[in-house]
């Protein structure tokens, strides 16, 4: 139970936080503090401390390591999980040279995704959603931010954020919910995006203020979606209602997403494939930050995130999953950290430093997520024995995860 103490003992690796930093930046995220034969104490579902050697002769439920790593549970700042059915159609179409911006063109895209929704009903999304939720838990997921965007029109936004808030009452699993009606322009707006746009500030936003459905408020600001100038009037009428941005930026082109996202203040700016020197800049100094998709950019076959030359610029990164049905349809974050690794060329403790507790801080929740430390909530997995947290991201496909818990109770 929750209120009782758990043990974990005979840990191989243990890896623990007693910098108490609410986020890594530049060479700072090259540091993971690493306890060998060591021990974990949880107590009412929160880290209360650790050691190494023999564990101490506390009354409590033991949980036996075998050798394994623990690590603290993945946090995932990006995704857009509850959606209706796949797209494994446009799939095709990318193998056969379509890119997304055409696919998006042709009616397909966002709009499908819409378009399917807008006909399931409500429990069956929310069914739907679930088995994606066990499915990234399973995986090593603790934390995971959701997104709407799929509706596109008042009433199936309120469905989207509905069955979000459902699954915040369902599960163990932090979740946070970010309301993106301008992930794209409703079908009813074909043509006319300065009316769709005044139907989300006008319409959307305070109605989904109202029944505080929503965490945060994300806008797609990049070539072919919105403006920067759209984008930060939408901003603003979020914070009206309490909203903080967290930006989808310069994944298509160069297109202003992290000016307007530094302007306002936003928690994070994600994609970043088409970030450029200037947009690592204007990020020095802020709180804003910077989240690559590496998913994104394996799947699509686009570029990937400088996240080598943001952290040489000394700032923080955070990568996350983007799972979603048309540009990532995958959840899993150790297979995230092991693209960070090979295709964006971040060392193992950069990347999962980037997995942890800089996504945590992207979601404003690196108090209480992301890492090791004592008070933080007591989510965390064991691995199988590996003779390194390096061969985590090296073997990319193998499943190591043994173990998860999240709150301090055992999942799976």
């Amino acid at each position: 139970m929750k209120d009782q103490r758990l043990l974990i003992k005979n840990i191989g690796t243990l890896v623990v936080d007693s910098h108490g930093k609410s986020r890594l930046c530049g060479e700072e995220m090259s540091q993971l503090e690493q306890l060998h034969d060591a021990w974990l104490l949880i107590e009412d579902g929160r880290f209360t401390d650790w050691g190494t050697g023999s564990a101490p002769a506390v009354d409590a439920q033991v949980t036996d390591a075998e050798g394994g790593t623990v690590l603290p549970s993945f946090c995932d700042s990006h995704t857009h999980l509850v959606y209706a059915g796949s797209r494994e159609g446009e799939f095709v179409d990318k193998i056969r040279g379509l890119s997304y911006a055409e696919i998006a063109r042709r009616g397909g895209g966002i709009l499908n995704s819409a378009d399917r929704l807008h006909d399931m009903s409500e429990d069956a999304l929310y069914q739907q959603a679930m088995q994606r939720i066990h499915e990234i838990v399973r995986k090593g997921t603790g934390a995971v931010e959701i997104k709407s965007g799929y509706g596109l029109n008042l009433a199936d936004e309120l469905k989207m954020l509905r069955v979000i808030q459902r699954i915040k009452a369902t599960t163990p699993l932090k979740v946070v919910s970010t309301f993106l009606g301008a992930h794209a322009v409703g079908r009813a707006y074909t043509g006319r995006q300065a009316d769709y746009v005044d139907h989300v500030v006008n319409d959307m936003i305070p109605e989904v203020g109202r029944q505080g459905l929503a965490d945060f408020i994300d806008v797609f600001c990049d070539e072919g979606f919105f403006t920067p100038e759209e984008t930060a009037r939408m901003l603003e009428a979020g914070a009206k209602y309490g909203m903080k941005g967290k930006i989808h930026g310069q994944e298509l082109a160069d297109s202003g997403g992290v000016e307007v996202a530094v302007k306002y203040g936003a928690l994070s700016v994600d994609h970043l494939e088409s970030m450029t020197d200037r947009d690592i800049e204007r990020l020095r100094g802020t709180q804003t930050m910077p989240t690559a998709l590496p998913g994104t950019s394996f799947f699509l076959n686009m570029p990937f995130a400088p996240a080598r030359k943001m952290i040489a610029a000394g700032l923080p990164v955070a990568v996350a999953s983007d799972y979603n049905p048309g540009s990532t349809p995958s959840g899993d974050m150790k297979f995230v950290v092991s693209l960070a690794c090979i295709k964006m060329r971040l060392l193992p403790a950069e990347a999962l430093n980037a997995a942890t507790l800089n996504s945590a801080a992207a979601m404003g929740l690196s108090s209480d997520y992301g890492s090791i430390a004592r008070g933080k909530v007591a989510n965390f997995f064991i691995t199988e024995p590996i003779s390194s947290l390096e061969f985590l991201p090296y073997a990319y496909t193998t499943p190591l995860i043994r173990k998860v818990f999240l709150q301090g109770q055992e999942q799976y």
